[in-house]
C-alpha cells in the first residue's frame, strides 16, 4: 500500500503546525514523551483499532496509545473484558499490560492542538496507517473509532468516504477482504452525552472480534 514505514519517527518533521505544538508541549513538559506515538499490541494482532490522534496529556504524555486520557478506561477495560488483553491497566506504560491478537494505532500519530488535526495532517499520516495495516499478517478486522478514523481507513485502502458512509457499527469489507466495523470515538464527551454508552462499545468491538477471527482455521 505505501513506501512509509508502519510507525512514524518519534520526532517526524512532516507536519509543521504538529511539530511546533510537539515542541511547545516539550519545553513546558520536558519529561512527557512528546512525540509521535507509536502503534502498541500484539505483532500477530487479527484486529486492529484505529483513533484519531494522541491527546496532549495522554499518548503525548506517556507514549501509548489511549494511556492517560479518560478514551483509554473504556477502550482498555472493554478489551479485556472481551478477552483481547491481559493484565491491569493503570494509565501507565509500564503497568505491564498487553493485548492479546489486536493493536491500537492512531490515524495521526502526533498529538494536534485542540485534538483537531488539519486535513492536510491527516493527508500526511495516511501512508503510516497504511504501512501499519499491511505489516500485520493476521489481520482481518479493523475498528475505527470515530468519522476521521474511519474516512482515514477507507482511504488507506484506495477507497473514497463515498464507498461507506460513517455511522457507528457500520460494517464494510475493504479491498484486501478485512473488516472495517466503526464506532463512535470513546471520548468523555461522547460518553458523558450517552452518544456512547459502554453497552453499545462493547457490542461494536465484540462484534469486531467476531469478523477478526470468523475465519480463523
Amino acid at each position: 500500500m505505501s513506501a512509509a514505514p508502519p510507525e512514524a519517527p518519534k520526532d517526524c518533521p512532516l507536519c509543521p503546525r504538529l511539530v511546533a505544538y510537539r515542541e511547545q508541549n516539550a519545553r513546558l513538559e520536558p519529561s512527557w514523551f512528546n512525540g509521535a506515538a507509536p502503534s502498541f499490541g500484539d505483532p500477530a494482532a487479527r484486529l486492529l483499532i484505529v483513533g484519531l490522534a494522541p491527546g496532549r496529556t495522554g499518548a503525548n504524555r506517556t507514549g501509548r496509545p489511549f494511556t492517560g486520557d479518560y478514551a483509554g478506561e473504556l477502550l482498555y477495560g472493554t478489551l479485556k473484558k472481551l478477552g483481547l488483553a491481559e493484565g491491569e491497566y493503570r494509565a501507565d506504560p509500564n503497568d505491564g499490560f498487553t493485548l492479546k491478537g489486536a493493536m491500537i494505532t492512531n490515524a495521526v500519530r502526533c498529538a494536534p492542538p485542540e485534538n483537531k488535526p488539519t486535513p492536510a495532517e491527516i493527508a500526511t499520516c495516511r501512508p503510516f496507517l497504511a504501512a501499519r495495516v499491511a505489516g500485520l499478517p493476521q489481520l482481518r478486522s479493523i475498528m475505527a473509532l470515530g468519522s476521521i478514523a474511519h474516512e482515514s481507513v477507507l482511504r488507506a485502502h484506495g477507497l473514497k468516504p463515498s464507498a461507506a458512509r460513517f455511522g457507528h457499527a457500520v460494517e464494510v469489507q475493504l479491498p484486501n477482504g478485512c473488516w472495517l466495523v466503526s464506532s463512535y470515538h470513546c471520548s468523555r464527551y461522547n460518553t458523558q452525552t450517552r452518544r456512547l454508552t459502554a453497552e453499545m462499545f462493547e457490542a461494536v468491538m465484540q462484534r469486531a472480534k467476531e469478523l477478526a477471527y470468523a475465519s480463523m482455521p
